[in-house]
């Protein structure tokens, strides 16, 4: 393949501007923001199922809450009924009235317990209210954190992609002054090189793979036209030659 000497120096600061776009690209896909926030939100997704389990807690505790004063009410208003019938005089019967009376000291001790219940589940609430305070506040948090994660990450998107802008916009006018066929052997070694497709010869020594060049090698790239891609013998890629190459 034949390209202009100029062309082939064009090379080179196609690459400069191809390895400067790839580092961009690497440090938007390393940016410590983007670990910090998928820790953020497996944290806010711990805190937000805590905060459905003590809610739910809680309206299992209100439910039972609920039953228990209705089992206080329900012994209540019969010991009430029972106390009124022994007040009225309505019992006349000795066994009937002892009967009567023994009920209702069932009932109030039956209503002690129930009463001992209530005072409990109303404590498992309050501590209950206690731990989804403490998980909401922490849910809260977190989404703060996340929130701010989330804008760090945005502006550095923004300080990166205005970067790679600039340089994509330099780059389609070096692309400008480039054969085609150079191009696209250029677009096919970077895909084999790890994005180096294209590197100087200096002082006798390709600076993509970083061997020197023996005798033979150099002698030939010497003796070859100006015109001539020359590729280098180890790694392939494009050898621009330089002022500085050594030869």
């Amino acid at each position: 393949m034949k390209a202009a000497p100029e062309a082939q120096l064009r090379l080179l600061d196609l690459q400069e501007l191809d390895t400067a776009l790839d580092r961009l690209d690497h440090r938007k896909r390393t940016l410590p923001e983007l670990a910090e926030i998928q820790h953020a939100e497996g944290r806010l997704s711990e805190f937000s199922d805590a905060l459905v389990a003590a809610q739910t807690e809680i309206s299992d505790i209100d439910r039972e809450q609920k039953k228990a004063e209705q089992d206080v009410d329900q012994v209540r208003a019969r010991a009430d009924r029972d106390q009124k019938r022994l007040d009225s005089g309505q019992v006349s019967s000795a066994r009937d009235l002892e009967n009567l009376q023994s009920e209702i000291a069932s009932l109030q001790r039956r209503q002690s317990d129930l009463e001992e219940i209530v005072l409990e589940v109303m404590e498992r609430r309050e501590e209950a209210e206690t731990r989804l305070r403490d998980v909401d506040s922490d849910r809260e948090t977190s989404e703060k954190t996340l929130a701010e994660l989330s804008e760090r990450r945005d502006t550095a998107y923004t300080e990166l992609d205005g970067q790679a802008e600039l340089h994509k916009s330099a780059r389609s006018g070096i692309v400008a002054d480039i054969p085609d066929d150079l191009m696209k052997l250029y677009d096919k070694l970077r895909d084999q090189n790890r994005g180096v497709a294209a590197a100087a010869l200096l002082r006798g020594q390709c600076q993509g793979c970083h061997l020197q060049l023996n005798t033979v090698e150099l002698n030939a790239i010497r003796t070859a036209d100006k015109d001539d891609v020359i590729r280098c013998e180890e790694c392939r890629r494009i050898l621009v030659r330089t002022k500085e190459s050594g030869l």
